[in-house]
């Protein structure tokens, strides 16, 4: 017999955040330069400091979502967000990370 089941997931949410810098002036600018580290590093203890378990916040390369960033990514779902703001990082953690939501002022749309 062959199981073709996946394992049980490691992480509940593992969200990547996009901490990419490219050189000063790229006509798409980056994530980087919108203080993605400093919210990134804000989401990581916040997602600390409120118990969420099995929660993975990772720093990420470049998402390719550049001028709408600083982009967010939250698997297993595949959800897209931009958190420009610390306000908006506490919205996703709560809403979609601890809830199960999700925060549609802040989705990405592929379609952008």
């Amino acid at each position: 017999m062959n199981d073709k089941a996946d394992p049980p997931l490691i992480f509940k949410s593992h969200v990547f955040f996009c901490t990419n810098r490219r050189e000063d002036g790229h006509e798409r600018g980056c994530c980087a330069e919108k203080d993605s580290q400093e919210l990134r590093d804000y989401m990581k203890a916040k997602a600390k400091e409120m118990g969420l378990k099995r929660v993975r916040i990772n720093s990420s390369g470049c998402l390719d979502r550049c001028e709408k960033g600083p982009s967010v990514l939250i698997y297993p779902e595949g959800v897209w967000y931009s958190c420009a703001t610390k306000e908006d990082v506490d919205e996703v953690l709560e809403t979609h990370v601890r809830d199960g939501g999700r925060v549609k002022r802040l989705m990405m749309d592929y379609r952008d």
